[in-house]
């Protein structure tokens, strides 16, 4: 039994603040041992569980975050950045039979510590298929087309609720309670990794591959917090404008969605100004 672990840090044990998550800070530094804690323990939990192998995909930011040294010796580990499936790479070459979410968060617009969508502030909202959407409904929505479960999601409260609309099976660990987008109520390290390593020893059970899912077309629109930032993702092939700072674009598969997504994200940073957005 193969698990991918995706690793996202704005839903790890201890983060409410953007320092917390953001590369080279005294903070950031402080948050990556409580980071590395929570994935080790689900590492180890599924291998409690019978797994024969566990491949941690780094999907924060820069990707280069999670301290390698402190991982159970069992565990493998994707770091780094631009990967063809980003959050979630790993998990198309056929030996994959299920993923965990781990210190996952709620999308944009949402209820959720540190909520948002790939960007920290400019996308304001995202629909799939008219469905608001997170990063968790989106990753879930490509692995199902690679016929893998997704079967453990840690984050706030919040998350966990987001994670029953896409991954109803899955178990759940809340590491701490929404309070606001800043603040929350947080468990020890101790104690969630005490959580995640149980909750993913029974996930492990879960893990059985089934067959490819193609849902679509999928429909994804995506709403900025200005209108030059709209124009900016129009310049992708397909993306057209579709409201006020709003845009959209349809394909047919997940992997194609996911990939668009990547690009207009892509442009939109780079059309973001210090002062005004």
């Amino acid at each position: 039994m193969k698990i991918l672990i995706s690793a996202d840090m704005e839903g790890a044990t201890g983060v409410t603040w953007p320092a917390d998550v953001l590369p080279g800070g005294a903070q950031w530094e402080r948050c990556r041992p409580m980071f590395t804690s929570d994935v080790n323990a689900a590492a180890q939990g599924f291998f409690d569980g019978g797994a024969d192998e566990v491949l941690v995909n780094e999907a924060h930011w820069t990707m280069r975050n999670l301290l390698l040294e402190r991982l159970d010796d069992r565990v493998q580990m994707l770091t780094g950045r631009h990967k063809a499936l980003s959050m979630v790479e790993g998990v198309q070459h056929g030996d994959v039979d299920g993923i965990a979410f781990v210190g996952y968060h709620t999308g944009a617009g949402a209820e959720g510590v540190l909520a948002h969508t790939y960007l920290a502030n400019s996308i304001t909202g995202v629909w799939l298929n008219g469905v608001r959407a997170s990063e968790g409904l989106l990753n879930a929505h490509v692995v199902a087309e690679y016929g893998v479960p997704v079967v453990l999601v840690t984050g706030d409260d919040r998350t966990l609720d987001d994670a029953r609309g896409y991954a109803p099976r899955a178990k759940g660990v809340a590491v701490k309670d929404y309070v606001s987008r800043y603040a929350a109520v947080c468990r020890t390290p101790a104690r969630t990794a005490a959580d995640i390593r149980a909750a993913a020893r029974e996930a492990a059970a879960l893990a059985v591959r089934h067959e490819p899912v193609s849902g679509g077309p999928f429909t994804i629109e995506l709403e900025f917090d200005a209108e030059h930032l709209a124009g900016a993702a129009t310049v992708v092939p397909g993306v057209v404008a579709s409201g006020e700072r709003r845009v959209a674009y349809t394909t047919e598969t997940m992997y194609g969605a996911i990939r668009c997504f990547k690009a207009v994200t892509t442009l939109v940073s780079a059309a973001v100004e210090e002062q005004y957005g």
